[in-house]
């Protein structure tokens, strides 16, 4: 008699684990990377009822007056510095002239108030209109010429606006002194230290419109002929298209957007003044570019707050006792402000190629050996 071995349960082999596993955390960390603006542009919303002080970087807590006149500027030419990276860094266009842009709409706007003695809102429409229209004539003519000849040309332009500013004609602009925006004719939340935070709202509304733009713009079909422009501009006249139409309609949104910062920077200072329209101004901006990141979403924001809040700061403490109590050979460079500065833009250029926005990129294989 034989007896028989009993089969032996078979054990399920185990199942290769499922994707989907980490779908919900795929998932949140596609939701966290889409909605962090939004999130970000929150936090800068509410920093006027912040006491918090930043020692260094602001004198006084963030929801003062002082500090938040500073946040502003910083917002608005990080705004600036966005369109003019529309030229730059989406269509490849060096252009010396866009002060101009952002110094008529400053200009006309005070003048709207002064001489026609119009309001706000009318007097806005005025200067942004005149430096989008200014735009395009002065576009249509510059555009004739490409490469350096075009940097020349608008370099030129903008020389014969600051200097028509400077002469001071008919005693309309003020000359070197420039001419201060009408009180009576401003709203009252809009004057005196306490409505700072009023003021830095704006600042903050003009960048989040700024950025929309360019970025709706930049990712619409004429945006992706911009960018054809920026990386062969012959192929695209290969593809039947015409450059020129495109390139002026990049110069009309990045001028018009510059109309609408010169509003704001009325508003901030008070007045107009002739340095806005110098050329000094345009260098600034494509050092803010350069400085961030040119062509890129977030960089030129980057690269403008910290330019202004530079060009601002550093003057406190080449002044300070620190810098005074230093040997002769390092007192005299390190007290001028601009070496400072300079010296901030030498470093961050030769330490990150591509600007600030490329840190991230650059911090990823870092953080990953950490963590292996």
């Amino acid at each position: 008699m034989t007896s028989s071995t009993p089969p032996t349960p078979a054990v399920p082999s185990p199942s290769p684990p499922s994707s989907a596993t980490g779908a919900p955390a795929r998932t949140a960390r596609i939701a966290l990377l889409r909605w962090w603006p939004l999130a970000l542009f929150g936090v800068l919303a509410v920093l006027p009822y912040g006491t918090v002080r930043v020692p260094g970087l602001l004198d006084g807590p963030v929801g003062s007056p002082g500090s938040l006149q500073l946040l502003a500027l910083c917002l608005v030419f990080g705004g600036l510095a966005t369109s003019y990276d529309l030229l730059l860094g989406r269509t490849g266009l060096l252009s010396f002239g866009h002060a101009l842009y952002f110094a008529a709409g400053l200009y006309f706007t005070d003048l709207a108030m002064l001489e026609w003695r119009l309001p706000l809102a009318s007097a806005a429409l005025v200067g942004i209109g005149g430096a989008a229209v200014l735009s395009v004539l002065l576009g249509a003519v510059s555009l004739r010429v490409t490469g350096i000849g075009f940097a020349m040309v608008t370099l030129a332009f903008a020389q014969a606006g600051a200097i028509l500013v400077q002469r001071n004609p008919g005693g309309v602009t003020g000359g070197e002194e420039g001419r201060a925006a009408p009180s009576d004719l401003l709203p009252g939340s809009l004057i005196g230290i306490e409505n700072t935070p009023n003021l830095y709202w704006i600042a903050l509304a003009y960048l989040a419109l700024t950025l929309a733009v360019v970025h709706w713009t930049s990712s619409s079909p004429t945006g992706r002929v911009w960018a054809g422009i920026r990386e062969n501009e012959r192929r695209v006249e290969v593809l039947g298209l015409r450059p020129y139409g495109f390139k002026l309609v990049a110069l009309a949104v990045a001028g018009t957007l510059a109309g609408v910062g010169g509003v704001v920077y009325l508003l901030l200072t008070g007045g107009a003044t002739p340095q806005a329209a110098g050329s000094d101004t345009t260098l600034s901006l494509l050092v803010m570019v350069v400085l961030g990141g040119s062509g890129t979403r977030w960089g030129p924001v980057l690269g403008g707050v910290l330019y202004t809040w530079a060009a601002h700061r550093l003057g406190d403490l080449a002044n300070s006792s620190a810098i005074a109590d230093l040997p002769g050979v390092l007192r005299v460079p390190l007290s001028q402000p601009l070496f400072l500065l300079g010296s901030l833009f030498v470093g961050v250029v030769y330490l990150l190629p591509g600007g600030l926005a490329k840190l991230s990129s650059r911090w990823r294989p870092i953080r990953g050996g950490l963590t292996a």
